[in-house]
């Protein structure tokens, strides 16, 4: 097994790091500098910071977010969410984002990745689609946090993608976002091999099992969230004050609920599980 990036995602709506179901019902975990904060002691390799609102309420918070973690992890930073024009770019990468993920701005204008392309280089540009499978079996591209369907085959769209100049391309499974039931395994063989920039899956991991079962995929990282921030939960709340959250839904932090088939894990430990899994294959 190749090495994978691991990469935390941390989706956020006004100041307050969220997480659904397919995209939907969104519940405030906390404020994201402190997850962000703590994944970068336990060496996360990345952390993708999406605003998940952005681009349906034509507002863009994330500078702020940004702004309050730059000083606090020395990793880089993917940040996406409204991001429609150049300018837009150049905020984001000026207030410490390292690389910006276009999804909507993409669908709409996909000029707009070979022009930001040209101007910071592909390395600095990663697509990202919000893949789901309709009823003719075939994965579509989706947008506004996977409400609007774009008309574009996830296949076609990857590679549309690559010439047009992104340097990399993140999937996430709509459908198995936030279920815990395991990568999309059939979206992964899908766009397996099918172009030369690197791809990284999100959407539905809950064990380190499953990042192994997708390592055996031309696949260069993973982007996870519930399986972090559900084990770090109950930690980050003891705290803070749960009256301070002001947008959201925070009865899932006063109750404290169950994770359902999620396995919580902290990275220290997903690592060495993922090293003794490639000396065992050697």
């Amino acid at each position: 097994m190749k090495y994978l990036r691991i990469i935390a995602r941390l989706d956020i709506k006004g100041d307050n790091l969220v997480k659904g179901v397919h995209l939907e019902g969104l519940r405030v975990l906390g404020k994201p500098e402190y997850f962000a904060t703590n994944y970068f002691e336990e060496s996360i390799d990345e952390i993708f910071f999406q605003d998940v609102v952005a681009s349906l309420y034509q507002r863009n918070t994330i500078l702020d977010v940004v702004s309050r973690t730059i000083n606090k992890v020395s990793i880089p930073l993917i940040v996406g969410g409204g991001i429609n024009k150049i300018d837009d770019i150049t905020k984001l990468l000026k207030s410490g984002a390292d690389r910006v993920a276009i999804n909507s701005g993409a669908i709409k204008n996909p000029n707009l990745i070979s022009e930001a392309a040209n101007i910071f280089g592909s390395s600095t540009i990663v697509a990202s689609i919000e893949a789901i499978k309709n009823k003719d079996g075939h994965h579509y591209a989706y947008y506004n946090n996977g409400r609007e369907h774009s008309g574009f085959e996830l296949v076609s769209w990857c590679q549309r993608l690559e010439k047009l100049g992104a340097g990399e391309i993140c999937i996430t499974s709509v459908d198995n976002d936030g279920t815990g039931n395991g990568f999309e395994i059939d979206l992964v063989k899908k766009i397996n091999n099918i172009i030369n920039v690197p791809i990284i899956i999100h959407g539905g991991c809950a064990s380190a099992n499953d990042i192994i079962e997708v390592s055996k995929y031309n696949i260069e990282g993973v982007v996870i969230s519930s399986i972090l921030h559900y084990g770090l939960i109950k930690e980050i709340s003891s705290i803070e004050n749960n009256s301070n959250y002001k947008e959201g839904n925070i009865v899932f932090l006063n109750d404290m609920r169950d994770y359902n088939n999620l396995n919580p894990i902290n990275i220290k430990s997903l690592k060495n599980k993922l090293s003794e899994e490639i000396r065992l294959r050697h």
